[in-house]
């Protein structure tokens, strides 16, 4: 039996405006919480003890975390070098630089060559020894276009057409990495997408345009003991009857209001050939809350207000305060007292939302406080507007058209950029002359 830590989605770095300057340390408190909440992973891996560490990708926000970010995620992860435990890093969308192209940032352990660390950059067959025996880790990165695909190839292709594309051509490389596995051998496959059937959550809107929806048949094979997913932030088991689980562990950290709702952990595995057995492991993790409420027909709403705010143990939370009010009332709000009532509260914010009696009623599910996905959003105002229904069609395939151009801008070499500027320099300096 081979034990296994399966965690995802740090984004170590992430949400630093819900924090503060902590006076001690130098460092924003929010950026300390996501610290602790990773060494209370790393701590469980080490204690177990377990005898791999699978990571789903998105380390940091993007591919250029600042020095002390990437120094406060490596003295992490180091001590699972200094305690013999294998450690896979697969590479997530936010891990890359833009289109795949320049490298990822987990790449600097394979170049240094950290004892015991495999960066998954690549689709490909790892097998780990271990100190219950050998596993084999078939990673799969977040993909982008240029992975599988040139830009022939998707020339004229609608959306739907070139993620089924994409989806073909995956099938046949998985199947090239399954033809090759050792059946007596434990499976995991550990991948960074988004499938099908999946929750979302913030991760929607993170990588709108740049991302394909994989089905989950392409993950649901016999030869695969345990799947490890990244990418969604909501803990989530994709696959009811657990041949194979398929599993999203979420992010080990609230990133902002859109998960204020969500359990974060990681999960334990006990993994045999045929057989995986699996537990979430939530971690106490710091509370986002929202007090939103209507005080435009109240009397006294100030006190409604402060009703509201009562009703919660606000101490050490992120919290965000949105009430709406009409005009009138503004005179008979005290902000100052506001303050001191969510003076408990780590970081907090106030929104005063006017309510116009002239103002169109908006759709509820477009309501501004909730994040919401491009595509979605069309859909939703279309499906309130009855004379728009007849082109309503067209303007959904036009609007993931232009989604799917933004996400494929292809570079350009270093010389035509020269080229570019040379000439766009000649234009500057004619229309100077003439000006002149």
């Amino acid at each position: 039996m081979i034990k296994i830590l399966h965690l995802s989605d740090i984004h170590m770095g992430s949400g630093f405006s819900h924090g503060r300057i902590n006076a001690e340390t130098g460092l924003n408190t929010r950026l300390e919480d996501f610290v602790r909440t990773l060494s209370m992973c790393i701590d469980r891996a080490i204690n177990e003890p377990v005898d791999l560490v699978i990571f789903g990708g998105d380390a940091f926000p993007d591919a250029t975390p600042p020095p002390y970010v990437q120094e406060a995620f490596a003295s992490q992860f180091r001590r699972l070098v200094d305690a013999n435990i294998p450690t896979v890093l697969l590479v997530g969308n936010h891990d890359q630089h833009s289109q795949g192209i320049g490298g990822a940032s987990l790449c600097i352990y394979r170049t240094l060559g950290v004892p015991g660390f495999i960066v998954g950059d690549s689709i490909a067959t790892h097998v780990i020894q271990t100190r219950s025996g050998p596993v084999q880790i078939i990673t799969l990165p977040w993909l982008t276009r240029s992975t599988l695909m040139t830009r022939q190839d998707t020339e004229g292709m609608s959306l739907s057409e070139v993620n089924q594309l994409l989806t073909d051509r995956l099938r046949v490389v998985i199947e090239g990495e399954i033809r090759r596995l050792d059946p007596d051998m434990p499976t995991v496959l550990l991948a960074h997408l988004m499938a099908d059937n999946a929750t979302l959550g913030a991760e929607r809107y993170l990588a709108v345009g740049k991302g394909f929806t994989l089905p989950l048949s392409l993950l649901t094979r016999d030869c695969f003991d345990y799947v490890a997913l990244g990418h969604v932030h909501r803990h989530q088991n994709l696959n009811k009857n657990n041949n194979p689980p398929v599993i999203y562990p979420g992010s080990i950290e609230r990133v902002d209001f859109s998960e204020e709702k969500e359990d974060k952990g990681y999960v334990m595995i006990d993994l045999e050939p045929g057989n995986a057995e699996w537990e979430f492991c939530p971690l106490p993790v710091r509370v986002f809350r929202t007090i939103e409420l209507d005080v435009s027909k109240a009397e006294n709403p100030q006190a409604a207000i402060f009703k509201a705010i009562a009703k919660h143990d606000n101490t050490d939370a992120v919290v965000r305060l949105i009430y709406k009010l009409r005009s009138e009332q503004l005179d008979l709000i005290e902000t100052s007292a506001l303050h001191e009532a969510l003076s408990s509260a780590h970081t907090y914010s106030i929104h005063p939302e006017l309510i116009s009696q002239l103002a169109r009623p908006r759709v509820p599910e477009l309501n501004a406080t909730h994040s919401i996905d491009p595509i979605e959003a069309l859909k939703t105002y279309l499906n309130n507007r009855e004379d728009l229904k007849d082109i309503s069609g067209k303007m959904l395939e036009a609007a993931q058209n232009l989604l799917f151009e933004n996400e494929e801008d292809w570079l350009v070499s270093e010389n035509s950029n020269d080229s570019s500027q040379n000439q766009l320099s000649m234009v500057d300096k004619n229309t100077q002359l003439k000006l002149l």
